[in-house]
């Protein structure tokens, strides 16, 4: 016995209008193709900020940048200050130059950092 004996379809042809039905408020994005995953990890980035747009634009929050200071680039986040001579000799080794120093070369906390502890200090402890 074939499976094509014992199994019907119910319907033949496209589920396409079945599916639509189901899904609320579906869309597609012609200028966003599947194969970028760089480019819909910022579109979701947008995604989840363009809710508080009026809000940041009342505390005076930075724009959102189209794309960032990184792009689709590799980084290298290094605490040692020999690792330039690392990324220029693995960079001839590939045939490849250029890099862009895009941070300070030490760690440092934002200005806008409290560094003062909220703890009181008390009698004993300095």
């Amino acid at each position: 016995m074939r499976a094509r004996e014992f199994i019907n379809e119910g319907r033949t042809g496209s589920i396409q209008q079945d599916v639509a039905l189901a899904l609320p408020a579906t869309y597609t994005i012609p200028g966003l193709k599947n194969q970028d995953p760089y480019l819909q990890y910022r579109f979701g980035v947008a995604m989840a900020g363009a809710k508080g747009a009026k809000q940041r634009e009342k505390d005076n929050v930075p724009l959102y940048k189209r794309e960032s200071a990184w792009g689709e680039n590799e980084i290298v986040v290094s605490y040692g200050l020999d690792v330039e001579t690392y990324i220029d000799d693995a960079l001839k080794t590939m045939g490849m130059s250029g890099k862009k120093r895009i941070s300070t070369t030490k760690s440092e906390e934002s200005p806008d950092v409290v560094k003062k502890s909220p703890v009181q200090p008390f009698k004993g402890y300095k």
